[in-house]
């Protein structure tokens, strides 16, 4: 029965750390108030003007970028076959029809598009 009773009273200690935890948390937090006399400025735009560069993104850049297996695992080459990125990731979390793919080699245009495809069999 003693065991019973030290197991409530410890229980009942931590519910009341707990509750005044919560309370001081919420005493502590006051709102912000503005600044007297402070104003906030905006400014119209027109929508041709939301843009500051009315450039188009050039995202080709002309270089090719290989996607290859070495030793198990993903590698990023350039097209003088220079490692770019170790990708660090095995070969085996890939479908085996992939696997074969990787291990011959795929072309992509744009890192961004190497790593969406990493990225899609990996999440």
């Amino acid at each position: 029965m003693r065991k019973y009773r030290f197991c409530f009273l410890l229980l009942a200690a931590a519910v009341l750390a707990v509750i005044m935890g919560v309370a001081a948390s919420r005493l502590m937090v006051k709102p912000e108030q503005a600044l007297p006399g402070a104003t906030v400025e905006t400014i119209e735009v027109t929508e041709d003007q939301m843009a500051a560069n009315q450039k188009p993104i050039q995202t080709k850049t002309g270089k090719q970028y290989y996607l290859v297996s070495r030793e198990g695992y993903l590698f990023v080459l350039d097209e003088d076959q220079d490692v770019c990125v170790e990708t660090h990731m095995s070969l085996t979390d890939f479908p085996e029809n992939e696997r074969e793919k990787l291990t011959e080699g795929l072309a992509f245009d744009t890192m961004a598009e190497i790593f969406s495809y990493l990225e899609s069999y990996t999440s």
